[in-house]
């Protein structure tokens, strides 16, 4: 018989808040609107609380509920991931991120090429046997134009990259989250921007885009309340955060804009994280 000595006991009465892994990147399924599931690899971390009289938690244990899951990694499973990881571990609370870029087919506004595209995507939950609590997060990539530089410019406006990040906590339905899709984030904040940024352009395309984009300028504030208009009309939201953040391309320094709701019990620790 082996020893088990994460299962011995520990004198010092110390509960630990948080122990498990992070940083392993595992091939994992998740929602893709158009085609049901999109393959993809993800970064996960998991953790689970330790009781002040336990030594340690049998990380192996993670990795096992990781496997058996990873065909489906939705916010409609990650519930069931969560009570996975709490009954393993025997554990009273669970908490999982999957970070994973998440590929659309985008097309040329002019000419109809196509590339794939790829977004920053994640799902995150924790749960401790009550209701859990879900967050899909995605940051996509913008063009912004400055209104200020286009008004002031006798001709010509200064243009940056820029990054729209949304989280979202659904409200519940039956029991499990509301379906909402990594597709429908994306819209939102590329509806936002002066154009949305493209995997392939031609010469006609790019034409057009810049011109678009000149005709469409924003501030990171302007971003940031376009994407909450868009969010508050959705019943299915029960709380979000948006950040607008742009590279200046004239000053040394980044500009941001922040927006959330109020905090729902929905939301992990009644804030988000950190989104740049």
């Amino acid at each position: 018989m082996l020893a088990d000595v994460q299962a011995s006991p520990d004198g010092r009465n110390i509960p630990v808040d948080e122990v498990g892994i992070a940083g392993i990147r595992y091939p994992v399924a998740v929602a893709d609107r158009e085609h049901g599931k999109q393959d993809t690899v993800a970064e996960v971390s998991m953790s689970v609380n330790l009781p002040p009289g336990v030594k340690g938690a049998h990380l192996s244990r993670f990795v096992e509920v990781l496997h058996e899951t990873a065909g489906e990694i939705t916010l409609q499973t990650v519930p069931a991931i969560l009570e996975a990881t709490r009954a393993r571990l025997g554990a009273g609370r669970a908490r999982l991120k999957v970070s994973f870029p998440f590929f659309l087919r985008r097309t040329a506004p002019v000419t109809g090429v196509a590339a794939l595209m790829d977004y920053q995507c994640w799902l995150e939950g924790e749960g401790d046997g009550a209701r859990p609590r879900v967050t899909l997060g995605v940051r996509v990539p913008v063009t912004s134009v400055c209104p200020c530089s286009k008004a002031i410019s006798d001709y010509g406006a200064h243009n940056q990259r820029s990054a729209i990040t949304i989280q979202v906590h659904p409200h519940n339905e039956d029991g499990l989250p509301a379906g909402i899709w990594a597709e429908e984030l994306i819209a939102a904040a590329e509806a936002a921007a002066s154009s949305p940024v493209f995997p392939l352009l031609k010469r006609p395309d790019e034409r057009h885009v810049t011109m678009r984009a000149h005709d469409h300028p924003v501030f990171v504030e302007d971003m940031a309340r376009a994407v909450v208009e868009t969010l508050g009309r959705d019943e299915r939201i029960a709380w979000f955060a948006v950040e607008a953040a742009s590279e200046e391309s004239i000053h040394n320094h980044a500009a941001f804009a922040r927006i959330q709701s109020p905090a729902s019990p929905a939301a992990p620790h009644g804030r988000p994280g950190r989104m740049r």
